[in-house]
């Protein structure tokens, strides 16, 4: 791949090589599941669903992380005050935002873990670190020696003479610097056992433990909203290459979503709610809004720019359908030069859309002009490049009433017939080629075999 992304770590833009060849490896920070998702929580989950799409299409084995945090002080606090049990809470949340997830049409992660389910890891990693003097027990707390640690800083900048945790006062740090790994037992808390006393993970020691299970002692990009850079992804990098991992190879932050320039966030009551949003606009009409920006600009949230991409998304899906009505089914074909080029670039959306409109806007005069093959070589195109942003506009099955799923359905059984016929051509098995293509033309599908590859539609009986 020509793949460059912008590593927050260096502050340059960087080759994207993998550490393993073939293979991609991801972990993004998920959800706190505290409470119902709003636009600016599930901005990440679309940046990287983008960012997994590309590579795949390069031909590259994605293995993507998205953790959740279903133990944090929010969450205790929240389900105290609803008189909910704190597990209940998290997964009635956690639900919440799989739901958002997947009405916005983001794919489904590798794995998606539990801090919970993962105290042994936990566990393993205070002990590595206690036992190389990183860390330290004190008060049933276990804590991070930031000054053990020469190399504190370097992802965020940080200085050691100004760092403040963010965490309430504790009597037993040795430094005020040193963050909170492990928290002791509280009443009425949940609690696990450990050698230094029953407690609760702190939020930084859940992702550098979740992400050496299942990704290794270093992988390929660590992704995240810009306002975990400090202090999350700083301790996370710290306490796992202290205790001998590489972890993460590039960092990926995405902006935030804002309202009168403020961070979208519960506490100050500036939220839009991803059901509240649904009922207002359809999920790739907001899919749309949130993944068309490049991922590191900030989105600042109006009505206004919310009804452009309603429009601007009606533009592509009426060109498709048109050449679809006019023509037959158009299967997805290849993406365009400058498409690639933007995708490329740091992931540039913005570029990569106006790829896509120029492609409507040629395949709309080609129309017009009665130009049948080259509106559909266009429409071919643009099922491609917007397949890679997640904004088919025939995959959305909602659109009509069973008519996406029906080509969703076609597309994946017709596509799967001409992948067994291609194979049966390359291992000079032309009776089965042969036979497949008699299957498809006794099913009204036609296929034309192209430079490009095969195309095929759907005759009208």
């Amino acid at each position: 791949m020509s793949l460059h992304i912008y590593d927050s770590a260096s502050r340059t833009s960087r080759p994207f090589a993998p550490l393993t060849p073939g293979i991609a490896s991801i972990y993004v920070c998920g959800a706190t599941v505290q409470g119902v998702p709003h636009i600016g929580h599930v901005r990440s989950g679309l940046n990287f669903d983008v960012v997994r799409r590309w590579l795949a299409h390069g031909g590259l084995d994605v293995r993507l992380v998205r953790n959740v945090t279903d133990i944090d002080d929010k969450i205790l606090v929240k389900a105290a005050d609803a008189g909910r049990p704190w597990w209940e809470w998290a997964a009635t949340h956690e639900r919440a935002f799989e739901d958002a997830y997947d009405a916005l049409g983001c794919l489904p992660p590798s794995v998606s873990p539990r801090a919970t389910g993962h105290v042994t890891q936990m566990v393993e990693l205070m002990q590595r670190l206690i036992d190389d003097g990183h860390a330290y027990a004190a008060g049933g707390d276990v804590y991070f020696s930031v000054s053990s640690y020469p190399a504190y800083g370097e992802l965020s900048g940080a200085k050691l003479d100004e760092v403040q945790q963010g965490e309430s006062a504790a009597q037993c740090k040795a430094d005020p610097r040193d963050f909170t790994l492990w928290k002791s037992a509280k009443p009425g808390e949940p609690s696990w056992p450990t050698p230094w006393g029953a407690g609760r993970p702190g939020w930084h020691l859940e992702c550098s433990a979740m992400a050496r299970t299942y990704l290794g002692s270093a992988f390929d990009i660590h992704g995240g909203g810009i306002d975990l850079v400090f202090p999350h992804h700083e301790n996370e990098q710290a306490q796992s290459r202290a205790a001998g991992d590489g972890f993460a190879n590039y960092w990926m932050h995405n902006a935030w979503v804002t309202m009168s320039g403020e961070k979208m966030s519960k506490s100050l009551g500036n939220v839009v709610s991803i059901p509240e949003m649904l009922n207002r606009v359809r999920a790739q009409e907001l899919r749309y809004y949130l993944v068309g920006p490049h991922y590191r600009s900030t989105v600042e949230y109006s009505e206004a720019a919310l009804e452009e991409s309603v429009r601007a998304f009606g533009r592509i899906e009426a060109f498709v359908r048109k050449v679809v009505q006019r023509t037959g089914v158009v299967a997805p074909g290849e993406v365009t030069a400058e498409f690639t080029a933007a995708m490329d670039d740091d992931l540039s959306t913005p570029s990569a859309l106006a790829a896509v409109h120029n492609q409507v806007r040629l395949g709309n005069s080609a129309l017009d002009s009665g130009d049948d093959t080259t509106a559909r070589a266009a429409a071919s195109s643009v099922r491609a490049m917007t397949g890679v942003l997640g904004l088919d506009p025939l995959l959305w099955a909602e659109d009509t009433p069973g008519e996406g799923g029906v080509l969703q359905a076609l597309t994946a059984l017709v596509d799967g017939l001409l992948e067994q016929r291609a194979q049966a051509r390359a291992d000079r098995d032309f009776a089965l080629s042969d036979a497949i293509r008699d299957r498809l033309l006794q099913a009204g599908v036609a296929v034309e075999d192209t430079p490009g590859g095969p195309q095929w539609t759907v005759k009208d009986s």
